[in-house]
């Protein structure tokens, strides 16, 4: 069986009490893949996960200790071998995908997780779209239903989620405005938006527009403010919240939404990304046709993975966060 280096965490912890340990490397049953893992990222998903916040979360992630021992959640590697039951690839092939446990060198993960990796893009830029890819593309499409010709307005425009979502919403046709920091503004426009609003300058409220989707990866605003935003019948995708209520977390937010939206034309929508092969394909058209690009802020090495987290923790990221393995 052997063993592999992997980032553990015995209990819930902050990244400080993250450490690269030798572990036994996962076997594989018949319906499953072996990956040598190449590359990962970081996501909020695996911050919630190692620090146990909020404590709401910890109905999934484990009541008293942590269920997971390793982080992570994207990857990009290749084929090291397959099970009996596995028809879709082979040893050798490169792939990217989501799998529990990836900032590690080997993960097993079932095939309908995977997909060959696109083929214009490095393992490292692979490795950075499962998770945000997923969320931006099922946030608009499945949530926002959003159409060509329609406006929207991505709140954290320049965020590992937001930049994904502004180039899946301009390849949906969609007119974009995005909201970040003014050290970001020129990116968020190299990547495709049709205005930009610093809001270091500017309020996105105080300007009289309106969208038909307000697509927020941060949760910075006012509900009621959001709601004056959009157009009757418009809808607002909550994506992400913020991290001030330690027991309810974004779920504060999600019921406070849902209360307000209730009895008005606008809509009110909120979503947890399913992991989905077709998904992950649709992305990998999206990207072998340059309609999107991975955005890549930092990069780290396995063996600093917790610097990697602390940067994320600031909540300054410019894209997405790259762990190479």
């Amino acid at each position: 069986m052997g063993q592999m280096k992997a980032v553990v965490y015995d209990e819930y912890c902050s990244p400080d009490g993250l450490e690269l340990r030798a572990v036994e490397r996962p076997v594989i049953g018949d319906d499953a893949v072996l990956v040598r893992v190449m590359a990962a990222s970081v996501n909020p998903v695996d911050w919630h996960r190692l620090t146990g916040t909020p404590s709401i979360a910890r109905l999934e992630a484990g009541l008293r200790s942590p269920k997971r021992h390793i982080p992570g959640s994207d990857l990009a590697g290749r084929v090291e071998a397959i099970g009996s039951a596995v028809a879709g690839f082979k040893p050798g092939d490169e792939v990217f995908g989501t799998a529990e446990g990836s900032l590690a060198e080997y993960v097993a993960v079932t095939e309908d997780r995977i997909a060959h990796k696109p083929v214009n893009l490095s393992i490292e830029q692979a490795a950075v779209v499962p998770v945000a890819g997923l969320t931006a593309l099922q946030g608009l499409r499945d949530c926002a239903r959003l159409e060509a010709g329609q406006r929207v307005l991505i709140n954290g425009a320049s965020g590992g989620v937001g930049t994904f979502a502004v180039q899946i919403a301009k390849a949906f046709g969609a007119e974009v405005t995005g909201v970040c920091s003014g050290g970001n503004v020129e990116m968020v426009r190299a990547i495709g938006a049709d205005d930009v609003v610093d809001y270091t300058a500017t309020d996105f409220e105080e300007r009289e527009q309106h969208y038909d989707v307000l697509f927020d990866t941060v949760g910075n605003r006012r509900l009621s403010t959001c709601r004056r935003t959009l157009k009757p019948k418009g809808v607002y995708v909550m994506v992400g919240g913020p991290r001030t209520n330690r027991w309810l977390g974004p779920v504060a937010r999600v019921v406070a939404g849902r209360l307000l939206f209730a009895l008005t034309s606008e809509k009110f929508s909120t979503f947890v990304a399913k992991d989905d092969e077709d998904d992950l394909r649709f992305l990998r058209d999206l990207l072998e046709s340059g309609s999107v690009v991975p955005v890549i802020d930092r990069r780290y090495d396995l063996s600093d993975t917790q610097q990697a987290f602390q940067y994320w923790e600031r909540g300054r990221t410019s894209g997405k966060i790259l762990v190479t393995v």
